[in-house]
């Protein structure tokens, strides 16, 4: 197979990964449809971000350092979901409160970056995301790949999942579904909340599982 196959094969399997519905999908539309488009697209930048990280790891070996030292995948799993289901505790804790929805010219820094982090960390939280980066190289990637492959996947998984999450956060900032949320969003972000915390509370369960085997 040649060297372009391979890269296509393997960003393929990586763009069903991103589209795969999931934390970040809800988050980066609800913030979407929260605050204002521009935080949909810095969410979706620290969607990116994160994904390339982890990408980075998992080529650098980070599966095989899991694998090898039980604890710390553990540890990264609690962690993982503890903060997934702080994050569905909170969305459901304002899922009853008034929202006053921003005019669309408007934003702030803060806010922007307070909108990338949050979607950073939410990314970073499932440290299963570099298992699975690690399983489509293992699967897809020659023994020995050349340099300039190994290179290139890092700012290639930030476009993908950075554009996936442009297209969400453009489709969610419209009128239409912001008019959508506004009338039913008691139960939308109770759902949101519920969705977000329920795999939280999968991950750690699965460490627990997994520190009882």
């Amino acid at each position: 197979m040649s060297a372009t196959s391979i890269l296509i094969s393997i960003l393929g399997a990586l763009l069903i990964g991103a589209v795969s519905p999931g934390p970040s999908f809800v988050l980066v539309s609800r913030i979407a449809i929260t605050a204002s488009r521009l935080d949909g697209l810095a969410a979706a930048l620290g969607m990116g971000l994160g994904g390339a990280v982890f990408g980075a790891l998992a080529l650098l070996g980070l599966s095989t350092l899991l694998s090898q030292v039980e604890w710390l995948y553990l540890a990264l799993k609690l962690t993982g979901g503890a903060y997934l289901v702080y994050l569905g505790l909170r969305i459901w804790k304002v899922a009853s409160e008034p929202l006053e929805v921003p005019d669309g010219q408007a934003f702030k820094t803060n806010s922007l970056l307070r909108s990338f982090a949050f979607a950073f960390i939410t990314q970073i939280s499932n440290p299963k995301t570099a298992v699975v980066y690690a399983s489509i190289f293992a699967a897809l990637l020659p023994p020995s790949p050349p340099m300039w492959m190994l290179i290139i996947f890092p700012p290639l998984i930030f476009s993908i999942e950075a554009g996936w999450y442009v297209l969400v956060a453009l489709a969610f900032s419209n009128s239409r579904p912001r008019s959508l949320y506004l009338g039913f969003k008691r139960w939308i972000d109770r759902t949101a909340g519920f969705v977000i915390g329920a795999l939280g509370l999968r991950l750690i369960a699965e460490s627990m599982t997994l520190q009882k085997s």
